[in-house]
């Protein structure tokens, strides 16, 4: 495990994983805050999934296990930012730091939106922060420890995943109906593009079949790759029944 500086944490009901390329549309001005720090500072940022128990200044706080977000292109149309990101490294929160600010619904701050319910600048938010207060922040952050995935995954290893991504997308194509030679062909061009002795390999299959969010949650919460093997191929043996 290594250290790391605070983490900025993007908190949603979804989840990345490492390797994984993911797209957002940015327009909360807590968001936009975090977004403009991150590229000022060349930085990432965590994606982490939502706690709805954990509540830190009246928002929904992150769950214990994340994964660290590189932005790869970004675009702004209007109001709106666009996002590009790949996840890079899993972390574990240490201790999570709060927004300056509550939300809107705060009674503290909703006389901020107006009858049309268009959100308010970044200036007129940031007025509202106490002179006393120790950050302008109004996104979550946290101190974070980074798990390690540098075992290599073995032979064996990377044939059984091989086999049970293949099982898995056969059935795919045959419930499409796509050309069997044709499918063939995909199929072992896309097993020996994702799966190699790095352990990303892993990530990259879960990515490939997995959509159940908890599922994924549950391989960024593995102590080491050894357990984020053993619970893939698990999940991947119950998809492949």
């Amino acid at each position: 495990m290594s250290g790391a500086d605070n983490l900025p944490l993007f908190v949603l009901p979804m989840v990345l994983l490492p390797g994984e390329i993911q797209s957002l549309r940015i327009f909360e001005p807590r968001y936009r805050q975090m977004l403009d720090d991150c590229l000022l500072d060349d930085r990432p940022f965590g994606m982490v999934m939502t706690d709805p128990m954990a509540i830190h200044n009246g928002w929904n706080g992150p769950r214990m296990f994340g994964c660290e977000a590189e932005i790869i292109s970004h675009e702004t149309k209007g109001s709106n930012h666009f996002i590009e990101f790949v996840g890079r490294r899993r972390f574990q929160i240490n201790k999570v730091h709060e927004p300056v600010l509550p939300p809107f619904e705060d009674e503290s701050m909703i006389d901020l939106i107006p009858e049309a319910g268009i959100l308010p600048d970044l200036e007129t938010i940031l007025a509202r922060v106490p002179e006393n207060s120790e950050h302008s922040k109004l996104y979550l952050s946290a101190d974070v420890t980074y798990l390690s995935d540098e075992d290599e995954l073995t032979a064996f290893q990377q044939t059984e995943l091989k086999s049970t991504l293949n099982g898995i997308l056969s059935k795919i194509g045959g419930i499409l109906q796509i050309d069997k030679d044709t499918l063939d062909d995909w199929i072992e061009d896309r097993t020996e593009m994702v799966i190699d002795d790095s352990s990303t390999s892993m990530f990259a299959v879960a990515a490939l079949t997995i959509s159940d969010p908890e599922y994924k949650y549950q391989l960024l919460s593995c102590a080491d790759s050894k357990e984020v093997f053993l619970q893939l191929t698990r999940f991947l043996a119950e998809m492949d029944v």
